[in-house]
């Protein structure tokens, strides 16, 4: 089998000025120690050093893509803020939305970022790869038609999807986001449209609080093509193997995509400073084991991996590797360090139980029961 890797370092040059964890230096936010924000280039660049040194980037095709255009982002963006987006990074950068902070020269680095997502989903759909993994940076799943928001500043999956669906005449096309905040972004996108299902596994009411609920399921004629799996805080492996088991792999077979797109957050890990969740490296090498089954199944293994969150330094490395490696099939020595301690924090019977009921109830308001 052959695994695309698209991957530019310019990614890594978007800077979003000094902050300490997303809060802006200023007033009784203290600066001047070196602190950054949580979405800083050192997570992805310590996943991609561990694929290095681990041997595990050699068994991967390692290529670049050209940069998205401004037509790519039309398809999806109002001219307005693509024209807002712009001029503001020009301008050496400020916020454009809630929570997305740009620097200068931030427009340049997300076309490459989107460019990388185009260029993946290129490489599958042309049958150059069986599947792909797209490192892109700045994240996406935020983003709207009009405004950035959540460190997001295009709407990368949904600028694939549109030109994959121009230039491959692509039909239906399926989004796993299972980055742990909700992928607001993607779902309103699409929220009316019956050829694109988005379904989001997330931490309830962690980002955005008041977006993400289970009865959100799309409208008009898109209604039904919508799927939120809200997940209690404190959460762990048993809760998303059982919301794939009852609710994302249900829907997906009923809903027969052509190609399999993942927002790949890290950030459902056990010691991500964002989430509280309770997922260890072994728990993202199992999903993407089931959903790669279910590309298989459905979709002859067209599956497309697209980075998003994911804000530990230490640990973003280790589950990105076990996704990679289960995406490639090429195994590493690594071993985790982190897993005996997170498996150890799983949540207990009770909480288990209640989370069972609660996926059931999300199962059958879907109807996949």
């Amino acid at each position: 089998m052959s695994t695309g890797f698209f991957f530019d370092e310019y990614c890594f040059w978007h800077t979003t000025g000094e902050h300490v964890l997303m809060l802006p230096v200023g007033g009784w936010v203290q600066g001047g120690d070196g602190g950054s924000h949580a979405e800083a280039p050192s997570t992805k660049r310590r996943m991609k050093s561990l694929m290095d040194v681990s041997g595990l980037t050699a068994k991967l095709d390692l290529q670049s893509a050209p940069a998205a255009t401004v037509d790519d982002l039309l398809r999806v963006h109002t001219k307005g803020y693509v024209d807002k987006f712009m001029a503001t990074s020009k301008a050496g950068g400020g916020y454009i939305g809630i929570d997305a902070p740009c620097g200068p020269g931030t427009f340049e680095v997300a076309l490459q970022s989107a460019g990388l997502g185009i260029g993946a989903v290129d490489a599958v759909l042309s049958g150059r790869h069986d599947n792909a993994y797209a490192l892109t940076r700045p994240p996406g799943h935020h983003c709207q038609r009009d405004e950035g928001m959540g460190f997001c500043f295009l709407a990368n999956s949904s600028i694939v999807i549109e030109w994959a669906k121009q230039k491959h005449g692509l039909g239906k096309v399926a989004v796993l986001d299972w980055d742990v905040h909700h992928g607001n972004g993607t779902q309103n996108i699409f929220y009316d449209r019956p050829d694109v299902m988005t379904i989001s596994l997330h931490q309830e009411r962690c980002f955005p609080i008041d977006q993400g609920d289970a009865n959100e399921r799309g409208e008009g004629a898109g209604e039904g093509t919508n799927l939120n799996i809200p997940l209690l805080p404190g959460g762990g492996h048993a809760a998303y193997m059982e919301a794939f088991e009852k609710l994302v792999l249900p829907a997906l077979r009923r809903f027969r995509p052509e190609l399999i797109i993942v927002a790949n957050g890290l950030d459902a890990n056990g010691v991500d400073p964002l989430a509280r969740m309770l997922l260890h490296s072994d728990s993202f090498r199992e999903m993407t084991r089931l959903i790669k089954a279910a590309a298989d199944d459905l979709c002859y293994g067209r599956l497309v991996l697209m980075h998003e969150g994911g804000y530990s330094d230490a640990y973003v490395p280790f589950c990105g590797l076990a996704v990679i490696e289960e995406l490639s099939g090429h195994r590493t020595e690594v071993e985790d360090p982190l897993v005996p301690a997170i498996t150890a924090q799983q949540p207990n019977a009770a909480f288990d139980d209640l989370q069972s009921r609660l996926i059931a109830e999300m199962a059958e308001g879907a109807g996949l029961v």
